[in-house]
């Protein structure tokens, strides 16, 4: 499966030896609704979450919306995501910003097997069919995996490190 958007790989990049869509499918992912967001491709999306202050829309599908019960006492979510327009065929990547090559897991790219996105967002206003949130990178449409609360004294680890980036920007 070529993915439209699949280019020239970069020096220093290496393909999936197999289409990921040849491989056993084992999990069964239920998108729970979607999310609205300004940007239409993924050329128009920030580079992270925190690169906009852009408010976008998250839309729950009705069957889940029950599950959002004390959801507005949160100030920040966890938000997981379908980069659905994500190339899915790199295990090694060249980023732009990047002095040599990274394997996909060292990454935060959307170009990986199983395009799962995360991302710690800020509430900003409950609606009937969901919520506004600061902090999305996403385009218009992307599908919705799930919700977490963000716990400040137990998901945030200040002295965690990503030594190839540390030792790039030194």
């Amino acid at each position: 499966m070529t993915h439209p958007s699949a280019k020239s790989p970069r020096p220093g990049e290496q393909k999936l030896a197999t289409d990921p869509a040849q491989m056993p499918q084992n999990a069964g992912i239920i998108f729970i609704g979607h999310i609205e967001t300004p940007w239409k491709t993924t050329q128009d999306c920030p580079r992270n979450g925190r690169g906009s202050d852009a408010v976008c829309r998250v839309h729950l599908r009705p069957a889940f919306r029950e599950g959002l019960a004390s959801v507005e006492t949160c100030s920040h979510l966890y938000l997981l995501y379908w980069m659905h327009q994500a190339r899915r065929d790199l295990v090694v990547q060249a980023p732009s910003f990047a002095a040599r090559p990274h394997g996909c897991f060292a990454l935060r790219s959307p170009i990986r097997p199983n395009p799962v996105a995360l991302s710690v967002v800020e509430l900003v206003a409950m609606r009937p069919d969901g919520f506004d949130v600061r902090g999305l990178d996403c385009v218009d449409g992307t599908p919705l995996v799930d919700i977490k609360p963000y716990f400040a004294g137990t998901d945030s680890v200040p002295q965690a490190r990503v030594g190839w980036r540390e030792e790039e920007e030194s």
